[in-house]
């Protein structure tokens, strides 16, 4: 039996960093997708006593036997059933890293052992203890604030669900889990999201399992419904950054001048809720129009992002180069190098400012904003 499912990547189109001081923001899937496909041998295969992990895209594979990973996780009915999602202890995840460990990661591939961790942990609560071989790959890169991690673990999650949805449809499309299933998916996914990082916000799992867009405010949660369609050209800068550096320069800034930094935060929060509202409306406003005031939200939302100090000069060439070509772009996630946003208003030819930001090193590609959440092909 062979299931597949996949998961977008996220960007933040408005309030990063200010979210943090209580701003709202707005967040979006996008068309760059993880995939997961699980495989159950049949009782008469060779590896039916194994659990097997690949990774495709940095050609990795992970093996474990049954009888270890039972040894190393013990069963807790509490924490054993599909349809509860809960918390793996830190006990538990102890355990877990033992087994990461027996792995013997090469040493440029560490900061793999905690997706590896979630992984074990989702399989196991989810699947149990049965035989399997499940084999992941991304068009997302790692670690450059697209979600990454949240896709895995939704993707990861809602294969491992779809198996044991007795109602499955055989087919090769895609195909979207009922409201339900999406529901129980999120809880997973966020205890996924919790071993990778910590706290998460919740919102990349949300982004990636339900799709669109959504707003975020002082914890709460608001699906959107996107009414336009939207297109951004998305550079990696390749520069890596310290997210909770970042996080807590922003908060430092904010304790030396605190109205200055308030007023700032009040802006965003302004921007966003605007945004929101466009990409939401229904009114004969054309989608040129929409978009040169979604050009204009982005233009000065980077301004506020460079007052807090979390650009970068690599961020700033992006910037400059997409000028050039009379496109407006912003940093997305925490900045101090990662992606950044440049919208494309419809018709919009990008060959020339691509090839323009590639022979800097950079890595582009083009995205079609607030689509499919997490689905399923069996």
């Amino acid at each position: 039996m062979e299931v597949k499912a996949r998961a977008p990547g996220k960007i933040i189109l408005a309030g990063e960093h200010a979210v943090v001081h209580g701003s709202t923001a707005v967040a979006a899937a996008i068309d760059l997708y993880t995939y997961v496909t699980l495989t159950f041998p049949p009782r008469s295969a060779e590896n039916n006593d194994r659990l097997i992990l690949q990774l495709k895209d940095i050609s990795l594979e992970f093996s474990w036997s049954l009888a270890r990973v039972k040894e190393a996780i013990p069963y807790d009915s509490s924490t054993s059933c599909r349809s509860t999602p809960a918390s793996c202890t830190d006990e538990t995840l102890k355990s877990i890293a033992v087994l990461v460990e027996e792995q013997n990661l090469p040493k440029d591939k560490i900061w793999l052992s905690s997706g590896i961790s979630t992984f074990l942990w989702l399989y196991t609560r989810i699947i149990g203890f049965n035989p399997a071989t499940v084999v992941i790959n991304s068009e997302l890169p790692y670690g450059s604030g697209l979600g990454s991690s949240a896709a895995l673990c939704v993707a990861l999650t809602a294969a491992l669900l779809a198996s044991s949805i007795s109602d499955k449809t055989r087919g090769n499309d895609w195909s979207s889990l009922d409201e339900t299933n999406l529901e129980l998916l999120n809880k997973w996914a966020f205890e996924g999201e919790k071993i990778i990082h910590g706290k998460p916000s919740g919102i990349d799992n949300t982004v990636s399992a339900y799709g669109n867009m959504i707003k975020f405010c002082s914890g709460e949660i608001t699906r959107l419904q996107s009414n336009m369609p939207l297109r951004m050209l998305i550079t990696n800068t390749r520069v890596g950054r310290n997210t909770k550096a970042l996080v807590s320069g922003v908060s430092q800034r904010a304790v030396r001048h605190p109205d200055v930094m308030n007023s700032v935060f009040n802006a965003v929060d302004s921007i966003s809720k605007e945004l929101a509202a466009i990409i939401q409306s229904k009114d004969e406003t054309s989608v040129t129009e929409k978009e040169e005031s979604i050009k204009e939200l982005m233009e000065m939302n980077q301004g506020l992002l460079q007052s807090m100090g979390v650009s970068h000069s690599s961020i700033e060439t992006v910037i400059k180069t997409t000028v050039k070509h009379k496109l407006v772009s912003k940093l997305t996630g925490a900045g101090g190098g990662g992606c950044v946003l440049t919208l494309l208003p419809t018709g919009t030819v990008v060959d020339k400012v691509v090839e323009e930001l590639e022979s800097s090193g950079f890595q582009c590609f083009t995205a079609s904003i607030g689509g499919n959440g997490a689905q399923v092909c069996y």
